[in-house]
């Protein structure tokens, strides 16, 4: 049966099969929520609980009140604009992947919109970007929880994930890179070429996907040696300067704190957290305690001693996530996953005595 075209509210077009229209206040008023929040759950400006948004859904449906994407950008009209959500700015892994971004949205001729979604104030606030204001989003790491990713996905609104795998169901495309091996094989040449026995860990976020496959890493090559995982040897470095140091310094001050020769920090933004808060309890790097980081930031090679770190490539995320969403706008279907190689870098601070060509 054909669907008549009846009018315009917030930008969709009403299609129904009936003789009159179904506006915006008819699913209101069956869903029992507010205009106010049905219009919330439609543009995607504002958090929209996972009940509610399944009622009005349910509602829409018995009413033929079906928002069309396409509809919706020749009534909005494009907005020749992409936006980023990260969860903070303020660590130098996320130069690079801008920069990686911005090359593509510029090749295009569109604008780049970037904003912060912390994951600890992001159901406080509406949200910052979404088809009110852009024609796509790029999403990284735990900036938008699964629930918040599926409302956009139900919505047809086109968004690419970085660093973060979508949930069952869910096809959207994402890009990250290869953690749990380099990881492995990093604390293995740890333990293999400095006899390295205790080796503490610098987890990062709780929420974050990196964080989660790199202490898989961490814990399979202790395993491959036969050596125990101790919980005491781990402390919350969440990927940033400040907090790694903090940490550290911590436990340091404890007089009866596990012994360790070694360290793996998570990202190189900890490893420098790391390296300030040994020098300032008198360790000496590599002599005391080796430091290994992950991502190979550009600051890596110029800390005292450089830095034995992964090599993320990061800027290429950038670009290809970049590249996957303007697919999307395009009307083709880029790969749903895209996963990037890494290689380990040696030098200095793990005891070596010359840096090394990358190891894959």
């Amino acid at each position: 049966m054909c669907h008549n075209v009846t009018g315009y509210v917030n930008g969709y077009i009403l299609m129904t099969k009936r003789s009159s229209a179904i506006t915006i206040r008819d699913v209101a008023r069956e869903a029992g929520v507010s205009v106010a929040t049905v219009s919330r759950y439609l543009n995607q400006n504002a958090p929209v609980s996972e009940k509610l948004a399944k009622r009005i859904q349910e509602v829409m449906d018995e009413l033929d009140y079906v928002p069309q994407a396409t509809a919706r950008h020749l009534a909005l009209r494009k907005k020749n604009a992409i936006g980023l959500l990260l969860t903070n700015m303020h660590n130098h892994f996320f130069a690079p992947l801008l920069a990686g971004i911005e090359a593509v949205v510029r090749d295009h001729g569109y604008n780049l919109l970037v904003a912060t979604c912390h994951p600890d104030f992001r159901n406080e606030y509406p949200f910052p970007l979404g088809d009110h204001n852009t024609d796509g989003l790029l999403v990284f790491a735990d900036s938008l929880n699964d629930e918040q990713v599926n409302q956009f996905y139900e919505r047809d609104f086109p968004m690419v994930l970085i660093h973060k795998t979508p949930a069952d169901g869910i096809k959207v495309p994402f890009v990250t890179v290869e953690n749990k091996a380099a990881t492995r094989k990093l604390v293995d040449h740890l333990i293999t070429a400095h006899g390295r026995r205790r080796i503490l860990l610098m987890r990062g976020p709780a929420e974050q996907e990196d964080s989660y496959w790199r202490e898989v890493g961490y814990k399979a090559a202790l395993s491959d040696h036969g050596l125990a995982f101790d919980e005491t040897l781990v402390l919350c470095g969440s990927f940033e300067r400040e907090v790694a140091y903090a940490a550290l310094t911590e436990f340091l001050a404890d007089p009866q704190h596990p012994a360790f020769d070694a360290v793996f920090a998570g990202d190189d933004d900890a490893a420098v957290g790391v390296y300030e808060a040994l020098t300032e309890a008198g360790y000496r790097i590599p002599e005391d305690v080796s430091v290994a980081g992950f991502d190979d930031s550009r600051m890596a090679p110029f800390l005292s001693p450089p830095l034995t770190t992964v090599r993320a490539p990061t800027e290429e995320v950038g670009r290809s996530a970049a590249q996957h969403l303007f697919q999307l706008l395009e009307g083709q279907k880029p790969n749903l996953e895209t996963l990037h190689p890494t290689e380990i870098v040696i030098r200095r601070s793990c005891g070596c005595s010359v840096n090394s060509v990358p190891e894959k």
